[in-house]
């Protein structure tokens, strides 16, 4: 190893330190899962990343130990957002990795057959998990469309038509939660149509995204005296919510992520927009005041 470039030799510990590290993530995770055939799939795995480690021991010459901080980090966010979500955000750590792989090559042949192996197995052992969060999500987007759509709109209504942040967070909270009800219900009653659907749960996600996103919403106006800066807050909120819900189907499901971003935040301070304009109109036209 005395004659081969540092700055390689560097960049491979680092990479075997990746590998170990993903062993012990993946390893703990086939602890905590009950699914027998996910825990299967993580061991596999897990398996694959040592055998990864080894070969690259045998490379460098040298033993590292993982970085528990990474390993520690990615559990909790399996843990909190799925299983599904916390591995493939790890992954996508690797697709750099196969970069700097391909990049090794030249001085460490070796690792043109762990990169293969990379990209033929683990992906492939990715999508065989089962996630039971992503089997709603299509109820989820369903909820949280509607809510976000919605109640951008009406708040922006009823900001400048009521101009009283009270009034409107009653208001809003009122039309929000007979929305969600509602909404709940038709996807329950979708759900029951098709086969292999369980409209309970089905019911349970739409209504409490949508439920979640109007107390996101509503809440400037609980407790701030300007309706403006509660518009301007609840609209920032929207597309946190809009930026947060987007990348964790870009991750999960491996979908685009601006395009569908600016589409979903485009159509939601478009209506706000268009309810705002229509409030004022409507307001002129009626002849209503309501004092502050």
């Amino acid at each position: 190893m005395s004659t081969t470039d540092p700055s390689a030799l560097a960049r491979l510990r680092v990479a075997q330190r990746n590998e170990i590290t993903e062993h012990h993530v993946y390893r703990r995770l086939a602890h905590l899962v009950r699914d027998p055939e996910n825990r299967h799939t993580l061991e596999k795995i897990a398996d694959d990343e040592l055998s990864h480690y080894r070969a690259f021991t045998e490379i460098s010459g040298r033993k590292v130990g993982p970085d528990r901080l990474r390993a520690g980090f990615y559990v909790l966010v399996s843990r909190l957002f799925g299983l599904t979500f916390g591995v493939k955000l790890m992954e996508k750590g690797e697709e750099h990795a196969q970069g700097v792989y391909a990049g090794l090559e030249a001085t460490f042949p070796q690792l043109h057959l762990v990169r293969e192996d990379e990209e033929r197995h683990e992906h492939a052992l990715l999508d065989m998990l089962d996630d039971e969060r992503l089997k709603y999500v299509g109820s989820v987007v369903l909820g949280l469309n509607d809510a976000l759509v919605e109640l951008t709109g009406v708040l922006a209504g009823l900001s400048f038509a009521f101009q009283n942040t009270r009034l409107i967070a009653l208001s809003g909270l009122i039309t929000g939660i007979a929305a969600a009800l509602s909404m709940a219900a038709s996807e329950y009653l979708s759900r029951r149509a098709e086969e292999g659907q369980n409209a309970g749960k089905s019911s349970f996600y739409t209504g409490m995204a949508y439920i979640v996103t109007v107390l996101l919403l509503v809440g400037p106006y609980l407790f701030l005296h300007s309706y403006l800066l509660c518009l301007a807050l609840a609209l920032i909120m929207a597309v946190l919510i809009i930026f947060v819900f987007t990348f964790y189907l870009s991750i999960a499901k491996d979908l685009p992520f601006t395009g569908r971003f600016l589409e979903m935040a485009g159509i939601s301070l478009g209506v706000a927009a268009l309810s705002f304009g229509i409030s004022v109109v409507v307001k002129k036209l009626l002849g209503v005041d309501v004092g502050a």
